[in-house]
Formats: C-alpha cells, structure tokens, sequence
C-alpha cells in the first residue's frame, strides 16, 4: 500500500531541466518531486544506456512512478542532450578536455556528482541501469561505499567483454576504428529540420510494431547538434574498457542486486547469464522469458517496469 504523501506526489507529467554536472550539460527528467524533502525516504534513479538520453525512457518512468509512488529520476549522460540556448555544452572546454568528461569514466564521475548534489545522503536510492548504465551503477557502488544504495536493478547488463558480444564484434571497428567517419552522417543529420529528422527516425524504426510514442522525439533529440557524436566517442570507450566483469564488487554488494539478461541479446549473450550464474549462484539473475529486446524502451517499456516493481516489493 502506498502512503497519503506518496499518492499525492504521484502524477504522469514529467519535468524536464537541464544542469552542468561535472561541468557538461546534462538533461534530468523527473517524476514525482523535483526537489527531494526529509519525507521523501526513496528515490529511483534511472541511468540509461547508450545513447543516454533520458527521452527514451519515459514511458518506464511513468509506469514506476504511477506503480511505486516514489520520485522517479533520470539523469542523461554527459553531453547527451541538445542544450538549451541559454547553455553551451560545457562550462569550461579545457577543463571538460581534461576530465575527459564524455568518455565512459567521466560519464561515471558525472552520476556521482549528481547524486552527491541532489540527493540527501538519508535519501534511499533503488538504482535502475540498462546496459552500460549497469556498468556505470557497479562503478558508482565501488568508488562510493557511502551511497545509499537499497536495490540495484541491472536491466540487460552490459558489464563484461562488450567488444566479444556478436554486437560488439560488428560495432569495435565503427566506433574505434572508423569514429571520425561516423561522425560526418552525424553531422549531417543535425543539420536537418526537427520534423524531417523524425520522419527518418519513424522509417529507421517502421519494424518495431508497437513503438513507443516517446521514442521519435528522443531520436530526433539524440541528432540534434553533438549529442550522437559524444555517444559514439563513449560507445568506442566501452568497448575498449568493459572487458572483465566486476566480481569483487557483485560480492560485496551481492545481496542488492538483481540481474535481468535478455534470452536473445546480442549485446550480452545467453552465455554471459549462464557464466555469473554459475560464479555466482545464489545471485538474484533472472534470464527473460518475454521475448523483450536489448533496448527495450523501444515497446516493453511499461512491461519492464511492472517486472522491476513485482521485484522491489
């Protein structure tokens, strides 16, 4: 049962606003309060794939939302955002260059200076990752021993020998080898009208039978000015340095986290689900029986979050 606050605090419009994080924009998008209070005990966090803008996932959010009562949060990764006007993309350029705050530890270091800015340190945090963002949760968990954490929930984790994965294959040489001539099509793109970059998103997604309604507008966001080029500079980062799996930290944390690996991921094979199984076979992992895909977001999103509640209760 949900308490009288969390009811009130419940409602299906989202609040978007953009910050510096780490010195680069970065878009938050909420349900629920947009300032977290003493009373607000809980907040789910989601920390998104890649690419990470948050556009994708709001359909999820609502669905947890509406099901949980709790706030329900989404931080975009750096640089994943088209600023508003009144924002560049980061405060200080050498000092983003130095940080190198768009690549994979960057993007780490970001959501803990998020965290540690707007969220109370009593404030519980169930955090949901998908994908990378699995990745990027495990890493926050180590180098920050003092978070909150109360449940980790790892949606088709992406946290061992990505460059291996059939995806991975394909993907290693367009992102590390070929990355600057991937960004001229990028470039290319952004230069189009809003209204014709969504009609080229609705064609690259016609297969998809039931897509989600906040699916084009995040395409054409994510090919808005330099968002795309800084998720595929991240992705060439990923595979290059998600190599082993983080065992000591799933050790040490075992007891709060929940894996759900895809049955035909190709980003993260059946055979990675069997292998923690194995290492580790008192974990709570979970291989999907509903046929939802890696990115998920794209039509399961309201299913997917159903599950993530049934398993938080």
């Amino acid at each position: 049962m949900l308490k009288a606050d969390q009811m009130d605090n419940r409602t299906n419009d989202p609040q978007r606003k953009f910050i510096y994080c780490s010195g680069a924009v970065t878009e938050l998008l909420q349900f629920g309060p947009s300032r977290l209070l003493s009373e607000h005990k809980v907040l789910f966090l989601i920390i998104p794939g890649n690419p990470g803008v948050v556009g994708f996932y709001e359909t999820f959010m609502q669905m947890l939302h509406s099901l949980s009562g709790h706030p329900v949060w989404a931080v975009s990764h750096a640089g994943h955002c088209a600023p508003p006007d009144s924002m560049d993309m980061v405060e200080d350029a050498s000092a983003a260059e130095r940080d190198d705050v768009f690549g994979l530890n960057g993007q780490i270091e970001q959501k803990l200076d998020f965290v540690r800015k707007h969220v109370p340190r009593e404030t519980g945090l169930v955090l949901v990752g998908h994908s990378i963002g699995c990745y990027i949760i495990l890493e926050m968990m180590k180098r920050d021993p003092e978070l909150k954490v109360l449940k980790a929930v790892l949606l088709f984790p992406t946290i061992e020998r990505m460059a291996q994965t059939p995806q991975g294959k394909v993907m290693t040489p367009v992102l590390c080898q070929m990355r600057y001539l991937a960004y001229l099509p990028v470039f290319l793109l952004s230069l189009l009208p809003d209204s014709l970059r969504a009609l080229l998103a609705r064609l690259a997604l016609s297969g998809v039978s039931s897509l989600d309604g906040c699916i084009v507008p995040a395409c054409v966001e994510l090919l808005s000015g330099d968002c795309a080029a800084n998720a595929i500079y991240m992705g060439g980062q990923e595979m290059k340095k998600v190599v082993e799996r983080d065992n000591k930290t799933i050790k040490k944390h075992l007891d709060k986290l929940i894996f759900y690996y895809g049955a035909t991921d190709h980003w993260c094979p059946v055979s990675y689900f069997h292998d923690i199984k194995q290492d580790f076979p008192h974990a709570d992992v979970i291989l999907c029986e509903k046929g939802f895909r890696h990115a998920f977001v794209l039509d399961a999103g309201r299913q997917v979050a159903k599950m993530v509640v049934d398993w938080i209760r």
